[in-house]
Formats: structure tokens, C-alpha cells, sequence
């Protein structure tokens, strides 16, 4: 795990600006206004494996300043340099160090969550946390890697899993999540690399 951090630390400041290159900040807008969420600024939000928080940034430029927005994060790094984005839009984050087995927050309204469970060591298990830290009726808004000649270079550097449509749903369901929408990335690396999902705690 010490290992994965630095590697992440070591990516840390040409991270942000290479998710944006490929197209990945406007995939994460266009996937959060697929459904009509609108602004509520009575809601709290927690981005798990929240890299520079191009996911959060995302959902502040769509919805406005949340009630709390929480980071958990693994590299001390991504965190700084999310946080740093997070203050010039007029958030100031709760910051977590550390991975989505590891974090000891409060339950959120929620979640947002790209690309992570495939990198856990049970993703099934990773649901189910990722459902304790939804109060019921929250929703989680998925991002996961999809089979892909692309994604299989990105194996060679991160050794992630990808999940086919039914596997990942079928996980969802044994985690205790009701799918609300499934979303299609339409253009760019996120259309070849990613599915969105949007799922809801029912209880």
C-alpha cells in the first residue's frame, strides 16, 4: 500500500491537467447532468478515491456548494491539489487520507466514486463499504472501467480490473443497490474506458 501511494504522490502533479486532456472532467459533467439532480446545497457529499477531485469539481460546477463535501484519498499529494481546486471554486473539503476500507467518516447524501472499486481487493466488498457511507435514499454515482484494448494498457501501469455491463449491476444488486440509470460515455478516451452508473441505498 506504501508503494501505491508514492506511485500516486509521483503522478500527483500532471494528474489533473492529463484527466482533462482526455476528456475526462466534461465526461464527469456530462454524466452527472444525465440525471436531473439540481442544485441543493442541504446535501453532503463524499468523493472516494477522489484523485485531484475532478469528480467533486464536476458536481460543485453543476450543483453548487454542498452542505459538506468530504475527500477521501489515499496520496497526500492528489489531496493537496484537489483541496487547492475545491478552495478557488469556494469550497473548503473535508480531507481524508486514506483508502475507502481505511476512512472513519460520517454517512453522506452522495457518493461520488470513478474509478476505485476496481482497484480493491474484493469489489463486492468495496460496494458494500461504499453503501455503509450512504444514508438511506442517498445515491452513488459510479464510474468504472469497462473491457477495452485501452483499458488494457492501463493495466499494464495500475493492474485495475473492468467489469462487463451485467457483472458490475449484478454487483451492485448483491451490495443492496437499486440502479437508477446506466450512462454511456459518448466521445473520447471516457467513452473507450468507462460506464457511468447511478445507483440508490434503498434502507
Amino acid at each position: 500500500m506504501a508503494r501505491t501511494r508514492m506511485r500516486y504522490d509521483a503522478a500527483a502533479p500532471r494528474w489533473g491537467d492529463k484527466m482533462r486532456t482526455l476528456g475526462y472532467y466534461d465526461a464527469y459533467l456530462g454524466f452527472l447532468s444525465s440525471q436531473d439532480i439540481g442544485p441543493n446545497r442541504e446535501v453532503s457529499v463524499t468523493d472516494i478515491g477522489a484523485g485531484t477531485a475532478a469528480f467533486a469539481e464536476a458536481w460543485v460546477a453543476l450543483n453548487g456548494v454542498p452542505k459538506n463535501l468530504t475527500l477521501i484519498e489515499p496520496s497526500k499529494s492528489m489531496l493537496e491539489i484537489g483541496q487547492a481546486a475545491l478552495n478557488r471554486r469556494g469550497v473548503d473539503p473535508t480531507i481524508v487520507q486514506a483508502t475507502l476500507a481505511e476512512a472513519d467518516v460520517e454517512p453522506s447524501d452522495e457518493i461520488l466514486a470513478a474509478h476505485v472499486i476496481e482497484h480493491c481487493p474484493d469489489p463486492l466488498i468495496a460496494l458494500r463499504q461504499i453503501y455503509a457511507l450512504l444514508r438511506p435514499g442517498g445515491r452513488l454515482h459510479l464510474v468504472v472501467s469497462k473491457p477495452h484494448w485501452c483499458n488494457a494498457i492501463i493495466w499494464l501501469q495500475w493492474r485495475h480490473r473492468t467489469f462487463q455491463n451485467d457483472e458490475i449491476l449484478s454487483l451492485l444488486n448483491e451490495a443492496g443497490f437499486e440502479t437508477l440509470h446506466v450512462y454511456v460515455f459518448p466521445s473520447g478516451p471516457p467513452s473507450r474506458t468507462s460506464r457511468g452508473i447511478i445507483a440508490a441505498r434503498v434502507n
